[in-house]
C-alpha cells in the first residue's frame, strides 16, 4: 500500500478482483446451463455452479480479511474513509433502485394490468372479447387461474411478527452503535448479538412461512401473478436480510476481538446502514404485499 504526495491513498495491485470474476463466471455459467430444458449435463453444470460459489466465498473471506487487516493496522486515511462511505451510499442507492423496480412491477399489475383485463378504461372490450366475466380483484392468479386454487397470505401471524422483529432489530443495532460511541464494549456486544439473533429469527420464520404456503395454501411461485410477485419481493428481501445478518455477525466477531473505536468504526456503520435499509423495505412489503 502506498500514499502519494498530497495524501491520496493508492492500493497495490490485487488478485481478488480476478478471483471474484472467475467465481462469478463459473456460478452464472453453471446456473444458466443447468436450467430446465437441458437434457444432458445438468448435474455436472450444477457442480460448476457450486465450484463458482466456493471461489466466491474464498474471494470474500480473503478480500474482506485483507481490508480488515489494513484498517486495523492504520493504513487508511481520511480520504479512504470518505471513499468507503460514498461507495456504501451508492451501493444502497442501487439496492433502492433494485426494489423500486419490483415494487413498480407490483404497482403496474395491480393498478393497470388487472383492471385492464377486467374491462376498465376500454369500454369493456377486453373483458368481453378476451376474459369474459373476469373481475378486478387482488390478490389474483389471473383470468386463466394459473396454478389453480390457492390461499393468499394474510398480514396477521408470521408477517406481523416479522415486522415487529425487524423493527426491534433496528432499535437494538442503534443501541449497539450508541454503546460503541460510549466505549461500552459489553453493551456493544450484547446489542449486536441481539440484532443478529433477531435477524436469524426473521429468516427462520420466513422459511416456515414459505413451507406452509407451499404445502397447505398452494401458494407457489407458479401461482399466477400473485405468487410470482409475492415470492419475488419477499424472497429477495429475505436474501438481503440474510446478507445483512452475515454482515452484522462479522461486526459482532470483530467487536469481540476488540476492533472499532468511537472515531474509527465505519465498517460497523456500513452494516448498520444496510440493516436500516432492510427494515424500511420490509415496511413497504408488509403494507403493499401483505396488508393492502
Amino acid at each position: 500500500m502506498s500514499t502519494q504526495a498530497g495524501g491520496y491513498y493508492l492500493p497495490e495491485p490485487s488478485k481478488w478482483p480476478l478471483i471474484g470474476s472467475i467465481g462469478l463466471f463459473l456460478t452464472l455459467f453453471g446456473f444458466a446451463t443447468a436450467l430446465p430444458g437441458k437434457s444432458e449435463g445438468t448435474v455436472g453444470n450444477l457442480y460448476i455452479m457450486y465450484a463458482g460459489l466456493i471461489v466466491l466465498a474464498y474471494m470474500l473471506f480473503g478480500w474482506f480479511g485483507q481490508v480488515i487487516g489494513e484498517s486495523e493496522s492504520g493504513k487508511y486515511n481520511d480520504q479512504v474513509d470518505v471513499s468507503f462511505r460514498m461507495g456504501m451510499l451508492w451501493f444502497i442507492f442501487s439496492e433502492v433502485m433494485f426494489f423500486a423496480a419490483f415494487f413498480g412491477a407490483l404497482f403496474y399489475v395491480r393498478q393497470l394490468s388487472v383492471p385492464w383485463l377486467s374491462g376498465e378504461g376500454n369500454n369493456g372490450m377486453t373483458n368481453e372479447l378476451l376474459w369474459k366475466g373476469y373481475e378486478n380483484v387482488w390478490p389474483t392468479n389471473g383470468p386463466g387461474a394459473v396454478g389453480g386454487k390457492y390461499e393468499s397470505m394474510p398480514a396477521a401471524g408470521i408477517p406481523l411478527y416479522n415486522t415487529i422483529i425487524l423493527l426491534t432489530s433496528g432499535v437494538t443495532v442503534t443501541l449497539a452503535h450508541w454503546a460503541l460511541k460510549k466505549e461500552n464494549r459489553s453493551q456493544l456486544i450484547l446489542w449486536l448479538f441481539a440484532t443478529v439473533a433477531l435477524g436469524g429469527l426473521f429468516v427462520a420464520l420466513q422459511a416456515y412461512e414459505y413451507s406452509h404456503a407451499y404445502s397447505a395454501m398452494n401458494l407457489k411461485l407458479s401461482t399466477g401473478i400473485y405468487g410470482s410477485t409475492f415470492y419475488m419481493l419477499t424472497g429477495f428481501h429475505g436474501l438481503h436480510v440474510t446478507i445483512g445478518a452475515i454482515m452484522l455477525t462479522v461486526m459482532l466477531l470483530r467487536s469481540i476481538k476488540g476492533h472499532f473505536t468511537p472515531k474509527h468504526h465505519f465498517a460497523f456503520e456500513a452494516a448498520a446502514w444496510y440493516w436500516h435499509f432492510v427494515d424500511v423495505v420490509w415496511l413497504g412489503l408488509f403494507i403493499f404485499v401483505y396488508w393492502l
